[in-house]
C-alpha cells in the first residue's frame, strides 16, 4: 500500500484535487501555490507526521520529496497563517457531503437514525507559549520547591463526529473563543454545519451532561435535530426524579458472557427546570474484567489476572419518541458519544498529533487551520482504511498507525502492500 494509491482514492471518490483546487490564496506571489502547500500539509498529517519541520524535511529528501519538492517550514507558517479557517472548513463539507452519497453515513446501527457525538477537549497547553486567541486559567503548580500560582495559557475545540456509523467520521471542529463556553461553541459548530450540510444531513446529537440546558436543548430544536444527553448532578430535581422513579424492577435485563445489563425506562419526566416533560433511560452494566494485580507472597511480587467486578451507571434524557426510538437502542445511544472520546480524540491525540504545537506563539491562525487539516487527514485516512485496506486483506490487516507507516513507503512489504 503506498500513497499514491491512497492519492489515487481520493481523486477517483472525493475528486480531491478540484476541491483542494478551491482553496483561496490568501499570499501575494508566493513562490509555492495554497495548493502545494495544502498538500505537503495534508500528506504529512495522513502519514502522521509530528511537525512541521518533519514534513520539511520530508518534502526536502524524504518520502515527499518526488510528490512536493522542497518547502520550507517559514512557508508553512506563512501560509497557514494567511489560508481562511472557513475555506478548509467548506472543503470538509463537501467531502462530508460526498461521503453521504457513497452511503457511508447510512445509519446501520442506533435505530436507522445518524446520530453524531458533540464534545470538547483541550490541545497546546503551555505556561510559556502563547498567542492571541489562547484562553487564560491561573494553575498553582510546584516550581523550585515552593507552590506558585502561574498563568497557564491553552487552547480548547469543540468537535462533532458521527458515531452510527461502524467507524467515527468528523464533520467538523471549531476554536473555542475567549469568553465563550464549550456549549456556546458547539451550538454555533453545529449552526455551520446545518447552514452549510442541510438539516437532514444529521437526526440526533448526543452529548453529555454539559449540554443538558434549557436553552441549549431548546437550540438544538430549533435546529430541527433530536438530542440525547447525560443527567447528572448539574440536573439535581431530574437525577432525583428519575432515581425514585427506577427504583423498581428493569424494563430489560440481558446477560451476556462477561456483562450484564440492566435498563429502566420513564416514558415521561417532568422536567422542571424546563418545565417540560422528557424521556428518560438508566442503565446499569455489571461487567468482568481481568485486570493485572501484583500479588505479594513474602519478598517476591507476581504478576496475576485476576477477575474484576466493575458496575458503571449511567442515565440519558432525550426527546425521542418511544415509537422513533425503543428503550434499549436509546440507551446505545447514549453509550455511543464515548466513541468521540475514545475513538477520536485518543487517535488524534495519540497518534495524528493533535496536541502538538507546531504553530503557536505569533500564529493563532496558522494553529487553526493546521488543526484542521489533521482532523480532515484522519478523517479520510480512516475512511481509506476501512473501505480499501482492511476489505482486501488477505491476511492480518496492518493497524492505523502501520497503515501510515505504509504510506510513506516505510512499512512491512508483502502479498498485501500493493
Amino acid at each position: 500500500m503506498t500513497r499514491r494509491v491512497f492519492e489515487r482514492y481520493l481523486e477517483k471518490v472525493f475528486d480531491f484535487p478540484a476541491l483542494v483546487a478551491q482553496l483561496p490564496e490568501g499570499r501575494q506571489s508566493p513562490q509555492h501555490a495554497c495548493q502545494k502547500v495544502f498538500a505537503a500539509l495534508f500528506l504529512g498529517a495522513a502519514c502522521q507526521m509530528a511537525s512541521l519541520h518533519q514534513v520539511e524535511r520530508e518534502c526536502r529528501d524524504g518520502a515527499l520529496a518526488h510528490r512536493i519538492g522542497p518547502i520550507s517550514e517559514d512557508t508553512f507558517r506563512y501560509a497557514l497563517q494567511r489560508l481562511a479557517p472557513e475555506a478548509v472548513f467548506a472543503l470538509g463539507c463537501a467531502v462530508a457531503r460526498q461521503l453521504k452519497r457513497n452511503g457511508l453515513l447510512r445509519a446501520e446501527r442506533l435505530g436507522g437514525l445518524v446520530v453524531a457525538a458533540v464534545d470538547g477537549v483541550e490541545i497546546c497547553s503551555s505556561y510559556v507559549r502563547c498567542c492571541e486567541a489562547c484562553l487564560e486559567r491561573t494553575v498553582e503548580r510546584m516550581v523550585d520547591g515552593a507552590r506558585r500560582a502561574e498563568v497557564q495559557y491553552y487552547h480548547r475545540i469543540v468537535g462533532v463526529a458521527v458515531v452510527s456509523t461502524p467507524f467515527p467520521i468528523v464533520l467538523g471542529i471549531r476554536f473555542q473563543a475567549k469568553g465563550e463556553g464549550e456549549v456556546s461553541c458547539a451550538l454555533a459548530l453545529l449552526r455551520d454545519l446545518v447552514a452549510r450540510l442541510g438539516r437532514r444531513f444529521l437526526d440526533v446529537v448526543v452529548a453529555d451532561a454539559l449540554y443538558l440546558q434549557t436553552s441549549t436543548v431548546a437550540a438544538l430544536e430549533a435546529l430541527g435535530l433530536d438530542w440525547v444527553c447525560t443527567v447528572k448532578e448539574n440536573q439535581p430535581e431530574l437525577l432525583a426524579e428519575m432515581e425514585r422513579l427506577t427504583s423498581g424492577a428493569p424494563a430489560i435485563d440481558e446477560t451476556a458472557a462477561s456483562e450484564d445489563v440492566q435498563v429502566w425506562h420513564v416514558p415521561e419526566v417532568y422536567w422542571a427546570a424546563a418545565a417540560r416533560a422528557v424521556r428518560v433511560v438508566k442503565t446499569l452494566r455489571t461487567q468482568t474484567k481481568r485486570r493485572l494485580t501484583v500479588q505479594r507472597d513474602g519478598d517476591q511480587r507476581t504478576l496475576r489476572k485476576v477477575p474484576v467486578t466493575e458496575r458503571s451507571t449511567n442515565i440519558y434524557a432525550s426527546n425521542l419518541a418511544l415509537v422513533t426510538m425503543p428503550p434499549a437502542v436509546l440507551a446505545q445511544v447514549g453509550r455511543s458519544r464515548w466513541r468521540i472520546d475514545t475513538e477520536v480524540f485518543q487517535t488524534l491525540t495519540t497518534q495524528c498529533h493533535l496536541k502538538r504545537p507546531s504553530v503557536h506563539q505569533h500564529h493563532d491562525q496558522a494553529l487553526v487551520v493546521l488543526t484542521m487539516i489533521r482532523a480532515l487527514a484522519y478523517t479520510l485516512v480512516l475512511v481509506f482504511y476501512h473501505r480499501q485496506v482492511l476489505s482486501r486483506c488477505r491476511h492480518g490487516p496492518p493497524g492505523f498507525g502501520d497503515l501510515a507507516r505504509r504510506l510513506t513507503g516505510e512499512g512491512p512489504k508483502g502479498p498485501d502492500s500493493s
